[in-house]
């Protein structure tokens, strides 16, 4: 059997409730649900790091952001890092590597030639589809060409960056609508009790990318309008990729993953952009579709996983590794879901999944998360109330903050725990105090051995 050709798509700012495939009634996303529905959705998806260098950093590394030096946008993947990337794992073992769109790792766009990738095309959603769909069509050119691993990374949803400010969104317009026909605010709309100060606190210091402080309750269906029309754009360009993919004869041999590397706000809890602990920004996509030539049994049709937590920007890697044959890097902490996409359950699996996170680097507020089967920790630097725990089976909109009661403490200090023992293992100096160099600050063990 050949070796499969991969296909990674890429979207930005996307969370995992926009798509229609996710039970939301307020867009249509074909081209996704499509995937979704001859493949495995993880709906229980996070990434490393809501921010796009930091994330997409974990992404083409498999590691945590922190142990490649990338803590905010701007910021380079360590040296010691670049041999073992995902492009150049990948062109070492013979794949054609070719990488379209968005990068910004720190690049906007795709340095030709680097990070083991040859560029299709540059930072342009207008054209990245097309660029993708000619390579597509051109594969049998040469006589037998070798398997491709391409990337097609777009820029939105994240034009609603752009719209909020007032902006003229880069790659269209996006269609308005009268209020009325606007999609209604969420359940989680209100600003919850006992949410940490930080929160808001980051809203007043970053006025430019949080406009919406004063926005009415109109103003945030407009915004949610806007948001779920650019989703429905971008799906519409990843369906075109899919198309020809399909003409080509490709399908059966080619393995296509699909994520994001953050969600957004999308107005719950009256937060737009990304950077803090909700739901909404730190669950993302993951849906894996493997051809019927590429999978020894039969691939499970439209499953949803929701018993497996799912690191996106740790497990991506191996995952991808794993059905090309390729050895990985051996002290990776992601998991392959090759078996899970097979419905064979693994000999083990994880039981938590880290978030980290930075809301403001010119005040030094950062935030952690630790996200159990039942249960999700987050804590910022500093502020009242500056822990959260929520149980997500019984409030998944996060409006009822456990850290304030007592008949929740042992439960408050397990996560504390846990996070604790994270930070001492992989070296995250959290909250690091001048008095203890070295050290994670977090509550409850800040002086720890």
């Amino acid at each position: 059997m050949s070796r499969p050709n991969i296909l990674i798509i890429l979207t930005d700012q996307q969370s995992y409730s926009a798509m229609s495939c996710a039970g939301n009634d307020e867009l249509h996303t074909p081209a996704m649900d499509s995937l979704a529905q001859r493949s495995v959705l993880f709906s229980h998806s996070y990434c490393t790091y809501p921010l796009c260098t930091p994330s997409r950093a974990s992404l083409f590394t498999g590691r945590m952001p922190h142990e490649v030096g990338v803590n905010a946008n701007g910021q380079h993947i360590a040296t010691a890092f670049r041999q073992q990337e995902l492009g150049v794992l990948f062109r070492r073992a013979g794949y054609d590597c070719v990488y379209g769109g968005k990068w910004h790792v720190p690049e906007i766009a795709m340095p030709d030639g680097e990070h083991g990738f040859r560029t299709l095309c540059g930072f342009d959603d207008t054209h990245l589809a097309d660029r993708c769909i000619d390579y597509i069509r051109h594969r049998s050119d040469d006589g037998e060409p070798s398997p491709f691993l391409m990337v097609a990374s777009f820029d939105n949803p994240h034009n609603i960056c752009e719209w909020a400010r007032g902006q003229a969104p880069p790659w269209g317009a996006v269609p308005d609508a009268p209020t009325a026909d606007c999609p209604n605010l969420p359940p989680n709309f209100a600003i919850p009790a006992y949410e940490p100060d930080a929160i808001r606190w980051a809203q007043r210091w970053e006025p430019r990318p949080y406009p919406t402080v004063t926005y009415s309750d109109d103003d945030w269906r407009h915004y949610r309008q806007a948001y779920f029309r650019l989703v429905e754009k971008v799906d519409g360009e990843i369906g075109r990729i899919l198309s020809s993919l399909r003409d080509a004869g490709l399908e059966e041999n080619t393995i296509v993953l699909f994520t994001s590397d953050h969600g957004d706000g999308m107005s719950a809890h009256h937060w737009n952009q990304k950077s803090v602990m909700y739901e909404e920004v730190v669950r993302v996509p993951m849906i894996i579709s493997v051809g019927s030539a590429v999978a020894p049994h039969p691939t499970p049709t439209g499953v949803v996983d929701d018993r497996h937590l799912v690191s996106s920007g740790l497990d991506l890697l191996p995952t991808v590794c794993d059905y090309a044959g390729i050895e990985p890097p051996p002290d990776l902490r992601g998991l392959s879901l090759h078996d899970l996409v097979e419905g064979r359950e693994p000999a083990s699996w994880r039981d938590q999944v880290i978030v980290e996170g930075v809301l403001s680097h010119a005040h030094k507020m950062s935030a952690r998360m630790v996200r159990t089967q039942r249960f999700k920790y987050a804590v910022y630097s500093y502020g009242r109330y500056r822990e959260q725990l929520m149980d997500l089976d019984a409030d998944p909109g996060e409006m009822v903050n456990l850290a304030v009661e007592s008949r929740h403490a042992d439960t408050l200090a397990e996560h504390r725990r846990r996070l604790w023992r994270w930070c001492q293992d992989t070296d995250d100096r959290f909250e690091e105090h001048g008095s203890h160099p070295g050290r994670a600050m977090v509550p409850g063990h800040e002086y720890d051995d």
